[in-house]
């Protein structure tokens, strides 16, 4: 198998660590294989979509989901570290409303599987990082969601100390300060 997959806390969520070939010149590995993908997950999905962002350090993310058509996305890092977070929004769900948090550099390569039903959001560690995510359905301006990425309710332990953090808080995006908390915010049945 190219993938060494490890389950979480939150057992739908799944890290993948790609076989890495390397030598003096570098490295080569493949970072998405469909065949392969669904040998080592059991899942069988079609990407749609592959999208590239640039943030720097202190920058968070999320926590993002859309509340129709739903997207799994499979997230790595090329450039730099992050934080990476998946919260389980289905409400019928044993877990609703636990998250789970892993490092994924580019150092390390690994993935990070969040399926459908799940929000999603993430910190930048490094002074910079590029992040890449691969989605099973488009993005739908008028059905994203959010939920604050500071809800009591979550009580999410972000990794903040010892980030460039002038007044304490991560950078946000307007949307992400305004995001509702969990319990006013619309979820998976």
């Amino acid at each position: 198998m190219p993938y060494t997959v490890t389950p979480t806390a939150l057992p739908e969520v799944l890290i993948l660590e790609p076989r890495v070939f390397g030598d003096a010149r570098g490295f080569f590995f493949e970072s998405y294989n469909r065949r392969d993908f669904a040998a080592a997950t059991g899942l069988d999905v079609e990407f749609v979509q592959d999208n590239h962002s640039r943030s720097v350090q202190g920058v968070l993310r999320g926590i993002h989901y859309q509340i129709v058509r739903p997207q799994g996305k499979l997230v790595r890092v090329v450039s730099g570290a992050v934080w990476d977070l998946a919260v389980d929004l289905r409400r019928s769900s044993p877990r609703f409303g636990r998250w789970v948090g892993v490092e994924l550099s580019a150092d390390n390569k690994r993935q990070l599987w969040v399926p459908p039903g799940f929000g999603h959001a993430f910190l930048t560690l490094s002074a910079s990082a590029e992040f890449l995510y691969k989605t099973t359905d488009y993005w739908y301006a008028e059905h994203e969601r959010s939920v604050a990425w500071n809800d009591p309710a979550l009580a999410i332990a972000w990794p903040l100390s010892g980030l460039d953090l002038p007044d304490g808080q991560p950078k946000l995006a307007g949307k992400d300060a305004a995001a509702p908390r969990l319990g006013d915010a619309a979820v998976f049945d």
